[in-house]
């Protein structure tokens, strides 16, 4: 008897800052219900309080010590979407798994709405980790975490400043402060266009502090022009359809604030993967227009255990919820080697 109730008394104490189940399920990929998920509640260094879904393993034993993963993106996205799935993928291969709400997006805290900083957003990396690291049912010495587009960029950020964690692997990644201050395919590289641009955001600040309001820059462009750009044609297909709009994503609704790429532009990330010791997996697909990011990042990293997979004619939403392109089977091994 003093043995149950003792188990019976672990159970509770892990999950005492978790609340119950999901309600009101609203998660757009498909849902394995053997795969348990609890909401998670914990807060970053500046006192932001972030909301996640974690994910457990089937026949989870809160007595035993788990590997574990932070999972966040697309840029602009929430947990119901793509991180959600791929937590879910983790948790199914038996890693516990967090897909979490960034700062100032989705259900997590921030005074000001759709917001990123890449400050702000590599410190909700190390949050999540925290979080994980302080569970009993975890392993403090076998956390990774999953970025993907322009959390792929920021996961790689943190890995560079975190030691704690352990492996990394970027799908499909941006590098959001070299698109914001370059553009697309650096066509915008230039002192002359960035301080025309930098003038036009400050006055935009004016505006908004006038009125007391944050402009928006709109999310995915909708309607879509029949002259859109193929990737911005997936973009649409996904966040604006029913394959992958959520209520509360950034990119399905009114866009991040005009002015969020002053901090971008000035503060870029990324200056010291190359001192990044611990290994990492940065996944492409070979059809995306994105593709220059990854490979041109990868080149930054140092060391013979940092891989590069491109996968052959995957564009660059296919790797956001396309089942036969993700490839989760290398990301579960690339994990399961180096967090044994």
């Amino acid at each position: 008897m003093t043995k149950i109730f003792l188990t019976a008394l672990l159970i509770f104490t892990c999950f005492a800052s978790m609340a119950s189940a999901l309600e009101n399920d609203t998660r757009v990929f498909k849902i394995y219900p053997e795969i348990k998920v609890e909401k998670a509640h914990f807060h970053n260094r500046y006192g932001i309080d972030l909301t996640g879904d974690l994910y457990m393993p089937k026949d989870f034993d809160a007595t035993k010590k788990y590997a574990a993963l932070a999972v966040a993106g697309p840029f602009g996205a929430v947990k119901e979407q793509v991180s959600g799935l791929y937590a879910q993928e983790m948790a199914k291969a038996g890693f516990v798994a967090l897909a979490f709400d960034p700062s100032f997006t989705g259900e997590s805290g921030g005074a000001v709405r759709s917001l990123p900083s890449p400050e702000i957003n590599t410190e909700d990396f190390s949050a999540a980790v925290d979080f994980l690291a302080t569970r009993d049912f975890v392993d403090a010495e076998k956390i990774g975490i999953i970025g993907v587009c322009g959390w792929g960029g920021i996961a790689l950020n943190a890995a560079a400043a975190d030691t704690r964690i352990k492996a990394t692997v970027a799908s499909t990644m941006y590098n959001m402060s070299r698109v914001a201050a370059n553009g697309y395919f650096d066509a915008d590289d230039s002192a002359e266009k960035r301080i025309a641009a930098r003038k036009a955001l400050n006055a935009q600040r004016t505006e908004d502090y006038k009125k007391g309001t944050y402009a928006k820059a709109g999310g995915v462009v909708d309607p879509l022009p029949d002259d859109a750009p193929q990737f911005v044609k997936d973009y649409y297909a996904y966040y604006k359809t029913p394959r992958g709009y959520h209520k509360n994503s950034v990119n399905s609704n009114e866009g991040w604030t005009v002015t969020s790429s002053l901090a971008m532009v000035n503060m870029p990330m990324l200056a010291f993967i190359g001192e990044i010791e611990a290994p990492v997996l940065v996944v492409h697909g070979e059809k995306a227009h994105s593709r220059y990011f990854s490979e041109d990042t990868f080149k930054l990293l140092k060391g013979d255990n940092k891989e590069l997979v491109i996968i052959p004619g995957a564009s660059h939403v296919d790797l956001y919820d396309n089942m036969e392109k993700i490839p989760f089977a290398k990301i579960i091994s690339f994990f399961q080697e180096n967090l044994k």
